[in-house]
């Protein structure tokens, strides 16, 4: 039995009349594993979607030389965006799993560009605050950096440089957050019927899950297991698991709120201050 809390978590996508959305991830199949639901929900409502990758993924892959798996890997997720309807794709280029190191100011005067030159309705990437599930520390990375874009971005005095380009402050209004999980579950867009193409974005990315796939397998074999339909997987096609994966946990999350299919975000409006536009804010015709 459903709580009415639960219920009202469900938030439903509105018109998006052009606005724009920017999404920024590490690697290129973060949009489509995390919320590839959510990313067409909003492109099939009119939203504009940019998504801004901030490595190349040069070794996510298994039994490729690195330049074929940088190329390869591009190729395939500009596929997986245009299923899911993304109307631009943003490289920012850094090698993967190395943003520990990386010029993280470098990373976040990208993301405050991209803010100001986009000018999003709403700003959406990894949960900063992040808990014990989250350890890959490319996320952790590119969390931190686009929470400080968003804010750092409306100020005058943050990279004046980007005046002369023609690039001035702006402030998003929405700041949305998902992860693994999401430090608390504010906003449940409903995406029962956008599985399927969820699953046809993931499918593309195939350098990437074939990678994944094998790590699981190196693990399950140290610990004295095999699993067939993995091992069918990586011999052949990888969609049969790929399905079976993302469908399960979709429909897991749904369950939880009384529909077929759900994504979990922690939504932040108006900087946490929505009481302020109820009582002293007027809305602009």
């Amino acid at each position: 039995m459903l709580s009415p809390e639960q219920r009202s978590l469900i938030r439903p996508i509105e018109p998006g009349n052009g606005r724009g959305i920017l999404l920024v991830v590490a690697h290129a199949d973060d949009p489509t594993l995390f919320i590839g639901g959510t990313v067409a929900a909003w492109s099939s409502a009119g939203w504009r979607v940019s998504v801004a990758r901030a490595t190349d993924d040069r070794w996510d892959s298994v039994g490729m030389d690195e330049a074929t798996t940088i190329r390869v890997g591009k190729e395939q997720f500009d596929a997986a965006m245009a299923v899911l309807g993304v109307a631009e794709v943003i490289e920012y280029g850094l090698p993967t799993d190395t943003l520990t190191d990386a010029d993280r100011l470098g990373l976040r005067e990208r993301v405050i560009r991209d803010i100001r030159r986009l000018k999003p309705y709403a700003l959406v990437t990894f949960d900063p605050q992040f808990g014990a599930g989250e350890d890959n520390q490319d996320h952790v990375v590119v969390a931190t950096a686009v929470d400080e874009a968003a804010w750092t971005s409306q100020f005058d005095l943050h990279h004046p440089e980007h005046r002369a380009e023609g690039l001035e402050p702006h402030g998003v209004f929405e700041r949305w957050y998902f992860g693994r999980p999401v430090s608390e579950v504010t906003d449940v867009i409903d995406t029962t019927e956008f599985v399927a193409t969820k699953v046809a974005a993931a499918v593309c990315h195939k350098a990437a899950l074939r990678n994944f796939l094998n790590q699981l397998r190196l693990q399950a074999q140290t610990g004295g297991w095999r699993i067939p339909l993995i091992d069918e997987a990586l011999d052949g096609d990888i969609a049969p698991v790929v399905e079976a994966l993302l469908t399960q946990n979709a429909t897991t999350s749904g369950e939880r709120y009384g529909v077929g299919a759900a994504e979990e975000f922690r939504v932040e409006r108006f900087s946490g201050l929505e009481e302020l536009l109820s009582v002293f804010g007027e809305r602009i015709e």
